[in-house]
């Protein structure tokens, strides 16, 4: 790029003599410089060029002021610590000095020092500071991690060098923390703020500094190599051996691809911002030059960059962090090695290749490696040379070593090992070993998917997934989820669930379904790996139909005979029952941890367990559809039996029940209502009932009342109100015109309600409420979060009618919100329709909601009755 993009240091300093003691004039140049380095930067200058000049430009500003207060005779000196002192500076970083003083400072020299740092806020500079004698850092830095690391990284900027050196010399290796000490120190660091920010560099959210594979990582090599080796660029390394020429220049790739970043994402926001928050990722992606036409094609190509970018990173700092284990904590110890056969040992716990040929002569070794961390769980990991190696010799995993039956052979023992399958297909992930042997998969990794819903990159999310499938055979973790651990033991192929686990999402970002496609994929590894037809067809089922469980259970009405005949002749068989609830479960808790709750679990194991009966029966439809109303009525009369309430009054009160009712409710609930209906008989005043927390794992509220056209309004205004999440609704009415209207609601945190000031406070708002049913409510106002705002949901409506159950299928899609549900019953209050049944579900920032109404005459909505509840629907929403 032509140099005249670039600022003039020579003309910057020259400008700056002329700005004596008047901090405008100071804070115009600033101004001028920092808008000539945006504009270099938008011009596409070197990042590395930009970053230094940025520094170089504040040095000679600082140095210029400090001149300026005539500090040059003082006992004192002017550093530059942190990322500053490291030659970091982006636009609006932090920038950290310290004022060094030999001794405690007199009273003149604290004057001027106040006047000198009033003076550089005065111009603008967002500045951080310290004011210590040398003994204050030295004992501080004695003491503390992070400053020891900032002093680490001290730069002299101005004023008496000879205490920068004593600084220098009293804070080295081998008066202060050695660097075993401070190696350890910092692996521990590392472990918590990875803990702190996610394991997975993959949230969606990442920090570009903190997050795994960020900035950190690679300061955490530099720190660690100047404690101990006193280098102060990472090429010094070479010399050691422990980087090569190819691996220096990727960390540096990796470095400034995340300075562009940085420094763009500080342009863009004005501030210190580390934070890719979905507000700034299309506008960044743009003005970093990615110019895919649609929007969120910009914003996935630019991610999968960055998330490809930290996934190089992390594997460079694996290899160099055992390098320096070896090197820092094990330098003189006798090598203990343990020979496992001709290509690998064990060297002090790690695993590490016998000779440097052995993958150019034994490529299937490439495999081999992971099977034999499987057999030998005490090894520790891989040693750093033999991941080099690996790095190396990837290219040989092609066409030809994918083809060959020894490869074949060992993935699948991989796969059907008892333990560390998850373990090690992470690590052949990191290695880019299992994205090379799986082309497919090597195109998902680091892809991300531009939603609220999946928290991981396609890749991340496959191997959550593959971990939560593996997770139900591990006895330890089966109190997670008992009734899933039990299944999992009656699988004949568990492999197969795990080929699922591994394909149901790997063609992702292709054009087209992704379920089909991945069918093709799947099919092809089967056949290749010499699956049997019958196997091959059920991994092939599974990832087409992995999403259906999930969708049958959440948006259907799993209540109704008729829904559970469909599914059930979808499945087939109770084999493939069992395999797809097992792959839904462990899918759904490796999309966002978050989106798992009690509810969930209860609506899946229904819909399993009500499939199966059916599977299991030998009947016909009509048949099945009369056994399960009897079935329910009888399971509930049991339940009844124990509460007192005698069988004559039960079937009295079951009279004023049609069988539709029993065919919507469980036998628990409708055990509960009957309880409630024999104690209105005594208390006709209470209208409102609630359940803290129900079989369902949702807070069950009932409203039993004579009918009003608004109790649903009514219910979703005040429940949203009180800051609940509606799940389900069910509304009822008896032969005698009184109102049986269920809701299962959450807290915003996922939890059921169970606090007794917050069940009392439902109640007295919903009471109110249903008791004046007249009164004028007022739709409250609410904001989308900042997150919902980034995401555009066009709002889809569609009618569907039910002539045999005389009601209308309603599916809203919208941007979910607060105060959606609520909009809702208010237009079809206001439209005069009637509701049935409501399935509410959210995915991600999506509403999907699934309402049964009818018109006033209890009949499906004819079209002039659609067109307006149409009209006023996508008016409010």
């Amino acid at each position: 790029m032509p140099s005249q993009h670039l600022p003039d240091l020579e003309n910057w300093k020259s400008e700056l003599q002329h700005c004596v003691a008047e901090p405008k004039k100071y804070a115009d140049k600033l101004k001028q410089f920092k808008s000539t380095l945006q504009q270099a930067f938008e011009n596409g200058e070197d990042i590395q060029t930009l970053v230094s000049l940025n520094t170089t430009a504040m040095d000679l500003l600082l140095q210029q002021i400090w001149q300026q207060f005539d500090l040059s005779d003082q006992p004192v000196t002017m550093l530059a610590v942190g990322g500053y002192g490291r030659g970091e500076l982006h636009p609006h970083s932090d920038i950290d000095l310290l004022i060094l003083l030999a001794e405690p400072p007199s009273s003149l020299l604290e004057e001027i020092l106040s006047s000198f740092l009033t003076f550089l806020w005065d111009i603008g500079l967002d500045i951080g500071h310290s004011v210590r004698t040398l003994d204050e850092c030295t004992e501080e830095a004695a003491n503390d991690l992070t400053v020891i690391t900032n002093l680490m990284e001290s730069r002299w900027l101005a004023g008496e060098k000879p205490i920068f050196h004593q600084l220098e010399a009293a804070i080295s290796a081998d008066k202060i923390w050695p660097s075993d000490e401070f190696y350890n120190a910092k692996l521990e660091e590392q472990r918590k703020r990875r803990q702190r920010f996610g394991e997975t560099a993959y949230r969606l959210e990442p920090n570009l500094k903190e997050s795994p594979g960020g900035l950190r990582d690679l300061h955490m090599i530099g720190w660690v190599t100047r404690r101990h080796f006193n280098f102060d660029k990472l090429s010094e390394l070479l010399d050691l051996n422990f980087l090569t020429e190819n691996e220096c220049k990727t960390l540096e790739a990796s470095r400034n691809f995340l300075w562009r970043v940085r420094f763009g994402l500080h342009l863009l926001t004005g501030r210190k911002e580390d934070r890719l928050l979905f507000d700034f990722q299309h506008d960044l992606a743009r003005l970093l030059g990615y110019d895919q036409p649609h929007r969120n094609d910009a914003i996935e190509a630019f991610m999968q960059d960055y998330y490809r970018s930290v996934m190089r990173l992390e594997r460079l700092q694996e290899m160099l962090l055992q390098f320096f284990d070896e090197a820092i904590l094990h330098p003189d110890e006798t090598l203990e090695i343990l020979r496992l056969n001709n290509r690998f040992h064990v060297r002090q716990g790690y695993l590490e290749a016998t000779n440097k040929n052995v993958f150019s002569k034994t490529p299937y070794a490439l495999l081999e490696l992971f099977l034999l961390l499987q057999q030998n769980p005490d090894i520790k990991g891989v040693r750093a040379a033999t991941i080099r190696l690996i790095r190396d010799h990837i290219h040989l995993i092609n066409d030809n070593f994918r083809k060959q039956l020894t490869n074949r052979s060992l993935f699948m023992e991989i796969l059907r090992q008892p333990h560390g399958i998850t373990h090690e297909f992470r690590r052949m992930n990191i290695y880019g070993v299992l994205g090379a042997y799986l082309p497919a998969f090597d195109a998902i990794v680091g892809r991300m998917q531009f939603d609220l819903f999946h928290i991981y990159t396609v890749d991340e999310h496959i191997l959550m997934v593959l971990r939560n499938v593996r997770r139900l055979s591990v006895p330890e973790y089966s109190d997670e989820l008992p009734e899933c651990s039990r299944l999992f033991y009656e699988l004949p192929k568990p492999e197969l669930l795990y080929l699922a686990a591994l394909f149901h999402d790997i063609a992702k970002g292709r054009k087209g379904d992704h379920s089909k496609l991945g069918v093709i994929d799947a099919r092809i590894f089967c056949r290749d790996h010499g699956l049997s037809d019958y196997d091959t067809n059920l991994v092939a089922w599974l990832v087409e139909q992995h999403l259906i469980m999930s969708v049958t259970a959440q948006r259907k009405d799993i209540s109704d005979p008729d829904i559970i005949q469909a599914f059930a002749e979808l499945v087939g068989s109770t084999t493939r029952l069992k395999y797809l609830y097992l792959l839904t479960v462990s899918d759904i808790r490796g999309t966002n941890p978050e989106l798992w709750n009690n509810w969930k679990s209860s609506l899946l194991s229904s819909l399993y367990h009500r499939t199966y009966n059916w599977l299991t029966k030998d009947q016909t439809a009509i048949e099945a559809h009369h056994k399960w109303l009897r079935d329910i009525q009888q399971e509930a009369r049991n339940l009844i039996a124990q509460t007192g309430i005698s069988k004559s009054e039960t079937e009295d009160i079951w009279k004023d029940l049609h069988d539709e009712y029993f065919r919507r409710f469980s036998p628990d609930e409708i055990s509960w209502h009957t309880q409630i209906i024999q104690r209105v008989k005594k208390e006709p005043d209470e209208v409102i009932f609630l359940r803290p927390e129900s079989l369902k794992g949702a807070t069950e509220i009932l409203i039993y009342a004579p009918v009003h056209p608004k109790f649903f309004y009514l219910a979703t205004h005040g429940l949203e109100q009180l800051g609940l999440n509606i799940l389900d609704a069910r509304i009822y009415t008896t032969r005698s015109s009184m109102a049986i209207d269920s809701f299962l609601v959450l807290e915003n945190d996922g939890e059921a309600c169970t606090e007794e000031f917050r069940l009392n406070e439902i109640a007295e708002r919903l009471t109110d409420l249903i008791h004046n049913p007249e009164s004028e409510l007022t739709p409250p106002e609410y904001k989308l979060s900042r997150q919902h705002r980034s995401f555009e949901t066009p709002t889809k409506i569609k009618f569907e009618k039910n002539e045999d159950k005389r009601l209308t299928e309603l599916t809203i899609k919208a941007t979910d919100r607060r105060g959606l549900l609520a909009d809702i019953a208010r237009a079809l209050y206001q439209t005069g329709s009637r509701i049935k049944m409501a399935k509410i579900s959210t995915v991600g920032e999506e509403a999907y909601d699934v309402l049964h109404i009818t018109s006033s005459a209890h009949e499906p909505l004819d079209t002039k009755e659609e067109k307006a509840l149409k009209e006023m629907l996508l008016g409010m929403l």
